[in-house]
């Protein structure tokens, strides 16, 4: 049988204060679950924490060169071009146009001049601008853009000397090998404008 338990006012009231603080504390948060209900937030980009990439220096540079022509007034099958190979770090000897910067106080054609004198030896005179080829490098933490201009050139006088430290040899090259020989694909195409060149010059004499 079961016996009933008389409580007094008082003793009913603990009871209940007593079950009130037990379901409030079986539904309290703590802490811990309060950072772990967060949602996340994802991190911006760039925070403080992260540190920025230097932004590079950007410098523009002009070159001119020339494709100077041995036999210009001559048979086609005689005319020659000064070419200068140069070395490159895998070993490969790579054929291209002589070139170089331009000085203060020089214009494009007189550094074409210049530079094809001093790369290969040979004297020339320009004849007509063939083209510019521009193109991005980067060396010691810079962002170059460099412009070269090419002219088409008649030979006057000299010998080929590959004195200049940077050229591994020179060489004059048939006009009809340019194409296999040149390394770069920019200065082949240039060939084949001093070629249609040339042979407009011809016509005109006819």
């Amino acid at each position: 049988m079961r016996r009933t338990q008389h409580l007094t006012p008082g003793q009913r009231r603990g009871e209940a204060e007593q079950r009130r603080g037990e379901a409030g504390y079986a539904g309290a948060v703590s802490p811990a679950d309060r950072a772990n209900s967060r949602r996340r937030q994802p991190r911006r980009r760039g925070s403080a924490g992260s540190a920025a990439k230097p932004r590079m220096r950007t410098v523009r540079e002009t070159s001119a060169g020339g494709l100077v022509v041995d036999g210009l007034d001559g048979p086609r099958e005689k005319r020659c071009a000064a070419l200068i190979g140069r070395t490159d770090r895998r070993g490969r000897l790579l054929w291209s146009l002589p070139k170089g910067h331009i000085e203060e106080g020089e214009t494009a054609e007189q550094t074409a001049i210049r530079e094809v004198a001093e790369e290969t030896g040979i004297n020339g005179s320009v004849v007509a601008e063939l083209g510019s080829i521009d193109y991005w490098f980067v060396t010691e933490g810079r962002r170059v853009h460099k412009t070269v201009h090419h002219y088409l050139m008649r030979f006057l006088d000299g010998e080929l000397s590959d004195a200049d430290v940077e050229v591994t040899k020179v060489a004059w090259v048939p006009l009809s090998e340019l194409d296999s020989r040149l390394a770069y694909a920019d200065e082949r195409r240039l060939a084949e404008v001093a070629n249609r060149l040339i042979d407009r010059m011809e016509n005109g004499r006819q």
